[in-house]
């Protein structure tokens, strides 16, 4: 399933992300990389960010990005 479209507070595992180097630098950079695990926090309202948790530390990123990462439920 894709990022935007899975539920809060349930840990995910990132498959991999479809993008140009400018996508994979940004989200390496975010540490957001296969293999990581993430947890949404919140979906902003009127299409806004997505908040998300990896490593220890909330990152907020747009829907654009977040509509092209992979990810599983752990």
């Amino acid at each position: 399933m894709k990022l935007l479209d899975a539920p809060k507070n349930i840990p995910l595992n990132i498959i991999n992300y479809t993008g140009g180097r400018g996508v994979d630098s940004k989200l390496r950079q975010l540490g957001l990389c296969p293999g990581r695990v993430v947890k949404i926090l919140r979906y902003a309202p009127l299409g806004g960010p997505v908040m998300i948790e990896v490593g220890g530390r909330s990152v907020a990123i747009g829907r654009g990005i977040a509509a092209k990462i992979k990810v599983e439920k752990i």
